[in-house]
């Protein structure tokens, strides 16, 4: 039996530390401006939510590397992320804590923060990295801009997480590696692609005869299916799809993104829903990113109007700019486009069947 030494609570979460840690600027030019704490324990407790963010995706990605992730490991994995998600629930619901504060209380000290911005939060920059987030993705001045605010120690940490393989390139892979969609004596995208004709010719006959539609909106609902035919063709032509991937129109690799729509259609089953939820965990901390980007951008043009920010940046133009530009797994956000209803989606054979459920037989007490 181990013999441990006694633990104070205090000394354990190390709590002088981290109660003393809280130096307002401008205490340093007379009295200290009363809502400076609540603006630095608000980026404070950020920081360190960030760190734990980055501690799961870290560990996800350790578990992603292996050449075979068991279900086990899925399960470890979507737990992790989805403690991430509930993690950025709370990023969302800080804000409203800062907005608390007025702009006549943030230009008590706001201008002792000069250049200071959140486009030096480090640990930010690496949780984009780690999802997958790269410096090609960024627009140039969007790169240099924030890049050159950061000390150059931090730059070449930032430069070396840019190098690691991303969450996006793992999850590509794992997709990449998916077998239910190919095996002997059944063509599953031809009978995917027969009831994609099937739909598309119904929507056709329910446009043509529809004798609401005037000759105008009747041409432009027409035109609409036809852009959706092309979606459609595009998913199953392997030209088409590479030509939309150089455009930079999807990121994903086909057999991918076919892996993909195939989890989705098919997710009820026992095997593909562990696959699904993890899918849909990522589809979640993006679209939490993306709105607390969003609510950010809104809280700072509502405490700081169309001011420059600290970092020298436009502030809220360019948070706002950032909401849709930073998103890092919009294909799968874009698989919607590609499901079917369940009534024409394809059976699947027998055996495949039998590789996606658990059939228990209770006449012999035993799984087949």
């Amino acid at each position: 039996m181990k013999i441990v030494k006694p633990v104070y609570y205090g000394d354990y979460l190390q709590l002088p530390k981290l109660l003393n840690s809280q130096a307002p600027e401008s205490a340093k030019y007379g009295d200290a401006a009363h809502d400076e704490t609540l603006f630095i324990i608000i980026h404070q407790t950020y920081e360190l939510w960030f760190k734990q963010i980055l501690h799961e995706l870290d560990s996800v990605r350790n578990l992603m590397e292996k050449p075979f992730v068991p279900s086990t490991d899925l399960s470890i994995i979507n737990a992790r992320l989805e403690r991430v998600t509930t993690i950025q629930q709370l990023l969302v619901d800080q804000i409203q804590i800062m907005e608390t504060m007025t702009t006549i209380d943030f230009m008590e000290f706001r201008d002792y923060l000069v250049p200071a911005s959140g486009f030096q939060s480090l640990q930010f920059r690496l949780i984009e990295a780690t999802l997958g987030i790269k410096p090609h993705h960024r627009m140039e001045v969007e790169k240099q801009f924030f890049t050159s605010r950061l000390k150059p120690e931090d730059r070449h940490i930032l430069d070396q997480a840019e190098t690691k393989i991303s969450v996006f390139e793992l999850i590509e892979t794992w997709l990449s590696r998916m077998p239910f969609s190919q095996f002997e004596n059944f063509d599953f995208w031809g009978e995917y692609s027969a009831a994609v004709k099937k739909m598309l010719d119904q929507d056709f006959k329910i446009i043509s005869m529809n004798p609401i539609l005037d000759d105008k909106s009747r041409a432009m609902e027409l035109k609409n299916l036809e852009t959706t035919k092309i979606t459609f063709n595009t998913l199953l032509d392997t030209n088409l799809f590479d030509a939309h991937k150089s455009q930079g129109k999807v990121r994903l690799s086909q057999k991918a993104m076919l892996s993909a729509v195939f989890i989705y259609l098919y997710r009820d089953y026992p095997a593909l829903q562990m696959p699904f939820r993890i899918l849909n965990n990522l589809v979640e901390i993006d679209e939490k990113f993306t709105t607390w980007r969003y609510r950010h951008s809104i809280m700072v043009q509502r405490i700081l109007g169309s001011k420059i920010g600290t970092g020298g940046s436009s502030g809220h133009e360019y948070l706002k700019s950032t909401t849709e530009r930073n998103r890092v797994f919009l294909d799968f956000f874009n698989l919607a486009t590609f499901l079917l209803p369940r009534e024409i989606t394809p059976p699947l054979p027998a055996n495949l069947i039998n590789q996606l459920d658990i059939v228990y037989d209770s006449t012999k007490g035993k799984i087949l």
